[in-house]
């Protein structure tokens, strides 16, 4: 299958790697020149504007949009949605929220063109070898670029969702899952740092992803990482929160379903952001004013 690649970053080049060596021929388009040359010089054709890669596409043409979510996904659909004919389909495989996913179809529809929203999981590791999606939108379009998703996803790597903005909010939902699972891990090692005996965390890692119950690729991760610093001593604690986990929350207090646990570990994320906040004065204060219990002093 021949197909327009929107976006060329760590997520958008693994993505064009992972097609081209799987029979696909991918042809990319980036804003940035640098992201272009890279793409180039790695073996993918590519167009200098959003005109001439459509000129390279067969028609039916079929366009990947892979930029951040939000403000940069919704440009690109617009102007697809200028520039495409009736039978064209537009799949977007960024995180974007599945309430704008429903609006980009009936955006995309009005001028024939089908939309497919796809949740993709496994990092850039997973767009560059066996990726994971999570695919929304009309099953008979679906049909027709299930082979793609045969071809770069993992064994059992990608499953039809249901109507337009299923995919995204199954990522969504497995993002505030993901949020929860990295929260416990590293609760864990912090208990371990603090603990009385003196562990080799990278080896830790590793015996509990070999026939542990919690084994898992996080854990493997976690390996790899305090394999290149045993202590985390050259990173700073902070988390920085993409979006996911809030929509997951948001969407669970709508529903009126307890998710207890995504919520801590975003609450968490925020708390990692500050070095000191407020509410933690005014207790500190309050202890000292009603108890005289001790202050620490800036």
């Amino acid at each position: 299958m021949k197909i327009g690649l929107i976006g060329l970053g760590k997520m958008g080049l693994n993505l064009a790697l992972n097609m081209r060596d799987h029979g696909q021929v991918p042809v990319g388009f980036d804003l940035a020149p640098t992201n272009l040359k890279t793409a180039a010089t790695n073996g993918i054709a590519t167009a200098n504007d959003l005109a001439a890669l459509l000129d390279q596409l067969p028609t039916p043409r079929t366009i990947w949009v892979m930029v951040p979510a939000g403000a940069a996904t919704t440009s690109v659909i617009n102007d697809l949605a200028a520039h495409l004919t009736s039978g064209d389909t537009v799949l977007d495989g960024g995180n974007s929220f599945y309430k704008d996913s429903v609006h980009h179809g009936a955006e995309l529809a009005k001028h024939g063109v089908h939309f497919l929203d796809v949740g993709t999981s496994g990092g850039q590791a997973g767009a560059r070898h066996n990726g994971n999606f999570m695919v929304g939108g009309d099953p008979a379009v679906f049909k027709t670029v299930a082979p793609l998703f045969q071809a770069i996803a993992a064994p059992d790597g990608y499953l039809y969702t249901g109507p337009v903005g299923s995919g995204h909010y199954l990522k969504m939902v497995h993002n505030g899952i993901e949020y929860g699972m990295m929260a416990s891990i590293g609760e864990g090692f912090d208990v371990l740092q603090h603990g009385p005996y003196d562990y080799d965390n990278a080896a830790v890692a590793k015996v509990w992803n070999n026939g542990s119950v919690i084994r898992s690729w996080l854990m493997e991760l976690a390996e790899d990482a305090f394999d290149g610093d045993a202590n985390l001593d050259t990173i700073k604690g902070v988390m920085h929160a993409s979006g996911e986990g809030r929509w997951t929350l948001d969407t669970a207090l709508d529903q009126q379903v307890a998710t207890p646990v995504i919520a801590m570990a975003l609450m968490m994320r925020y708390r990692s952001l500050s070095d000191d906040t407020f509410t933690g004065k005014v207790v500190a204060a309050l202890r000292n004013e009603f108890g005289g219990h001790a202050v620490e002093h800036e």
